[in-house]
């Protein structure tokens, strides 16, 4: 029997661990990484040149983000390694990359692991396409990837365990923070303290982080509405509504906001995988079994790309996908292996599913958007017309409502606005939100250069 040709999409930690499992069985699988170097996000690494220590970058994950980064770097004459290479498409059994400088590939696959992370949940408000205005996420890629921070005094908002953790990352760096305000109402968070108990590390975590903020004077407030960002060509001033109804105005000169994250499924959904609503997750998602099998054959899913679990999960999830494709090529496994992912994942998913409930994703938001307020950036369609279209056009889904209106069809494709337009759908038209599907996947799923090359240079 031929070697069957294994690529890995994602060097973070799920992709990481598949890679791993892969070599060990005398696979030599394609990963695939947009990245210059692996870790993933939450384990991002500094430029070539950059010293920082890891105790700096990672803080309790150092430790974690050293083994990861070991493990990839004895693994790199095992593997074909693309660095700075995106997926931007698909065709059958068929990947089109296209790399940093440009050049395009095209590459087939007998088998193919879906680890693609995922990316902020935004919730739209008015002034938050300024300059200035920055996801968690981005927030934390300007510190960890460039040592810089985004402003000299920053205003924090959303909700989840990300909101915290970049605030205890930019005091300790030297930052000042104009506050940490959170939608979650601190009663709702304390009630989720003995569902979370399950993972004592990481619940102990989260609280040293809180405790750590309050000791160094981080003003802190729960229960809050994001209103508007103020500014004369950048932001100046974040307004919100505190939880006794009073606006409020806070003087900063950067704001990062964000609502946990949410799962990258374009390319599960350019190969044709199966979906279905996730309720908990709020977010429509590739069906899998246990073992990350998806409805298409030879196509695994792992990590937060299938389902937002943490790193720790991701690892075990990407063990999984890869030990699933060994069984599925007929080749031998370590069930024992297998045993202790499985267990990996499913104490992952409980703590992942406690974290959901003590920190709700703001439905509520979206109630009293402004009309006026940017929903799609990229096209800059208002949250009126989205409205308006809904109501005028009858559209009762929101791939109806895109060929109207263009929302979701920019640069990002939806991977921004498509969530938010779906809740802004489901309220104006009184329904529940998966009834109004979901923003499908298009190539190319990232924007490509303008000036390309083929393979040949041609």
């Amino acid at each position: 029997m031929s070697t069957p040709r294994v690529v890995v999409i994602g060097a973070g930690p799920a992709g990481t661990r598949a890679a791993e499992m892969l070599v060990a069985a005398g696979l030599k699988p394609v990963v695939v990484d947009e990245a210059p170097r692996s870790g993933g996000q939450i384990y991002r690494r500094q430029p070539q040149g950059f010293r920082r220590p890891p105790e700096k970058l990672y803080g309790f994950e150092a430790g974690k983000a050293a083994r990861l980064h070991e493990t990839f770097d004895r693994l790199q004459d095992k593997i074909d390694y693309r660095p700075r290479t995106m997926v931007w498409g698909t065709e059958g059994r068929n990947l089109h990359l296209a790399d940093g400088d440009g050049r395009q590939d095209v590459i087939g696959f007998d088998a193919l692991i879906l680890a693609t992370g995922a990316v902020d949940r935004i919730v739209p408000f008015e002034g938050w396409t300024m300059p200035g205005v920055y996801t968690l996420g981005g927030a934390q890629i300007a510190l960890k990837y460039q040592a810089c921070l985004i402003g000299r005094n920053v205003a924090l908002v959303g909700s989840g365990p990300l909101l915290y953790l970049v605030a205890y990352q930019y005091r300790r760096a030297g930052g000042n923070l104009a506050g940490i305000f959170d939608t979650t109402p601190l009663s709702r968070e304390l009630a989720g303290l003995p569902r979370m108990a399950a993972n004592p590390a990481n619940t102990a975590k989260g609280l040293y982080y809180l405790a750590w903020l309050a000791a160094h004077g981080v003003p802190m407030l729960h229960g809050v509405a994001p209103l508007r960002a103020e500014g004369e060509g950048r932001v100046a001033r974040l307004v919100l509504r505190d939880r006794a109804g009073r606006e409020r105005t806070f003087a900063c000169d950067a704001i990062a906001a964000g609502y946990h994250v949410q799962s990258e499924t374009q390319l599960a959904d350019l190969l044709g995988c199966d979906f279905a609503f996730d309720a908990r997750a709020g977010q429509w998602l590739p069906r899998q079994d246990e073992m990350g099998r998806s409805s298409v054959a030879g196509v695994y899913l792992a990590g937060d790309g299938a389902l937002v679990r943490g790193a720790d999960t991701a690892e075990a999830t990407g063990a999984l996908a890869a030990l699933a494709c060994l069984q599925d090529q007929g080749m031998p496994f370590d069930a024992a292996v297998r045993g202790q992912a499985l267990k990996a994942m499913r104490r992952g998913s409980a703590f992942a599913s406690a974290l959901r409930d003590a920190f709700p994703f703001p439905e509520h938001l979206y109630e009293n958007l402004a009309d006026e307020t940017i929903l799609c950036r990229c096209e800059e369609v208002s949250v009126g017309t989205f409205r308006a279209t809904l109501r005028d056009k009858g559209a009762d889904e929101v791939n109806r409502a895109k060929a109207f209106c263009r929302v979701g069809m920019g640069r990002c494709q939806g991977r921004m606005c498509g969530a938010s337009a779906a809740r802004v759908a489901a309220q104006t038209l009184g329904v529940e939100l998966a009834s109004v599907g979901r923003l499908r996947g298009q190539a190319p799923v990232k924007p490509l250069p303008a000036a390309i090359q083929t393979e040949a240079g041609e």
